[in-house]
């Protein structure tokens, strides 16, 4: 069938899967994106065909040409959400229709066709089944999956590619904080900006990770674990860490994020926080905050906590922040009340452990 609609996913079983005992001792401490597992999904698309061609099968290298598209142009996109173990042994996902959307304003953003929403989710649906055994033990361990689309028509020219190849992989992963959530502190970059009105902040392509990693060394040489961007055009407002979201507490309990632009990756993690906070009765404001703002309303208490917040991580605290102009700490440097009790809330409700009034959570099996 063409299109994508209602594709029947031929499943070819790895003829030689990793040991149970190996695998057991893999899981054990799996640490973050180092160990996959048995299997991928692969479906393939052509102009006038569609996609077409949807398997699981054994993960393997991918043959490429090397006058590949995306090789040259770098016409690529990618998603990244957990799978969870459910208190009674099942297995969930959690809000996977939210990356199905973004997945697709991301493909149309890099002029990629659009794979359709229920294949998106039926390509993760099939790896999590035949790869359940690769879901660490435990209530701490999830398996991350990682969808992707790459241009692979072997042609040198600059223009969208005719032909691509959509994959997921799959990598158990242990808690993001092996001894417990730690404060981070972050470093304000004074030379490099992640993405300008009319670019592509908004969509999550491979392009934007990179062109971030030298910002993030300028972070590290600095002594921070994270890099903050500032706006592109003024260069004084914040926009988001390098792979996060930010949000700032005010003193009367108010969150605040800036606004989605077109500049700023719309995170479902920020937008799972939001919806939290406002059922709580918290007031959430979606606007604006410079760095002076930070500075003078950390020093005031004005700003009480910040916190950053993705798939990887969930929500990390914000401790202390360091900047051309000199540094500063949030509070006391720890993790704040809201922080935490945000961050409690939204763990309960992707593993089960909570209520879930919004629908967030698809159980798999």
């Amino acid at each position: 069938m063409s299109g994508g609609d209602n594709l029947e996913f031929e499943i070819r079983p790895n003829p030689a899967p990793v040991a149970d005992a190996e695998r057991a001792a893999l899981l054990a401490n799996p640490g973050f994106g180092r160990i996959f597992t048995d299997h991928m999904v692969t479906i393939r698309y052509a102009d006038g065909k569609g996609w077409y061609e949807p398997r699981v099968e054994a993960r393997a290298p991918i043959p490429m040409d090397p006058a590949s598209a995306v090789l040259h142009y770098a016409q690529e996109i990618f998603e990244g959400l957990k799978a969870y173990t459910l208190p009674d042994g099942g297995v969930a996902m959690f809000r996977p229709d939210a990356n199905a959307a973004r997945f697709a304003q991301s493909a149309q953003r890099m002029a990629m066709p659009q794979l359709p929403v229920e294949t998106f989710l039926q390509s993760l649906r099939e790896i999590i089944s035949i790869d359940r055994a690769w879901l660490p033990p435990g209530d701490e361990g999830s398996l991350y999956l990682r969808p992707f689309a790459y241009a692979s028509e072997v042609f040198l020219g600059v223009r969208p590619s005719m032909e691509y190849l959509y994959l997921v992989i799959a990598s158990p992963v242990g808690p993001y904080f092996s001894g417990g959530v730690k404060p981070v502190s972050v470093w304000v970059t004074p030379d490099y900006t992640r993405a300008a009105p009319g670019g592509t902040g908004a969509a999550k392509c491979g392009g934007n990770y990179a062109a971030g990693l030298s910002a993030q060394a300028e972070a590290i040489e600095h002594g921070c674990d994270q890099v903050v961007y500032l706006d592109a055009v003024e260069r004084k407002y914040i926009d988001e860490l390098g792979g996060m979201n930010v949000f700032f507490v005010l003193d009367d309990g108010t969150l605040v994020t800036p606004p989605l632009t077109g500049t700023i990756l719309p995170g479902i993690t920020r937008d799972s926080v939001i919806k939290l906070a406002e059922r709580a009765g918290r007031r959430v404001e979606e606007r604006p905050v410079s760095l002076d703002e930070w500075r003078t309303g950390a020093a005031s208490g004005a700003i009480r906590e910040a916190f950053a917040c993705g798939t990887a991580a969930v929500i990390t605290p914000i401790g202390s922040v360091k900047s051309a102009g000199g540094g500063f700490t949030i509070a006391d440097g720890g993790t704040g009340e809201v922080t935490a009790d945000l961050r409690k809330q939204l763990v309960d409700i992707q593993r089960g452990r909570a209520e879930d009034p919004f629908g967030w959570v698809h159980r798999v099996l």
